[in-house]
């Protein structure tokens, strides 16, 4: 059985890959975190800044 933490990762990451990054989104706020280190310090955004930051990557 998998517990549903919130925590995703993007779909281009691969399964064996260690840099990856995890996102919890809330209402207002984005939580971003190692995936090596899921107990360790984690980066906050507004969800609106996470979206902008985003959009801003994807045109790239």
């Amino acid at each position: 059985m998998t517990h549903d933490t919130g925590w995703f990762k993007s779909s281009h990451s691969s399964g064996g890959s260690n840099g990856c990054v995890e996102v919890r989104l809330t209402d207002t706020t984005a939580y971003i975190r190692d995936s090596k280190n899921p107990t360790g310090p984690q980066f906050t955004l507004t969800t609106r800044a996470w979206h902008s930051f985003l959009a801003s990557t994807a045109r790239r």
